[in-house]
């Protein structure tokens, strides 16, 4: 959870760097978030989730980069994340 948390905390702020048109913080955002998803993918605790967080990432990867062929929208990336973040404040 802590780890998903903190892959929201930096699609938040590649985000809010699209929404401003600030490509420079979207780009650092992203593949900071990027960076966070393939360490997480590749942690062998996790295996019997890969494919959910695979999804995830091409989602996210679709809607800042891509077509946005899922439908996705900065509100529904915002809930999906704010789960595993309120989820790793509980654990903590």
């Amino acid at each position: 959870m802590e780890q998903l948390g903190n892959i929201g905390s930096e699609v938040e702020r590649a985000l809010k760097g699209m929404e401003k048109g600030d490509q420079n913080s979207l780009g650092s955002a992203a593949a900071r978030a990027l960076e966070l998803f393939d360490l997480t993918i590749a942690d062998p605790r996790l295996r019997g989730r890969l494919r959910e967080i695979t999804r995830l990432r091409e989602v996210v990867c679709d809607y800042l980069f891509g077509q946005n062929q899922y439908g996705s929208s900065s509100a529904r990336l915002r809930q999906d994340f704010l789960y595993y973040g309120i989820a790793a404040r509980h654990r903590g």
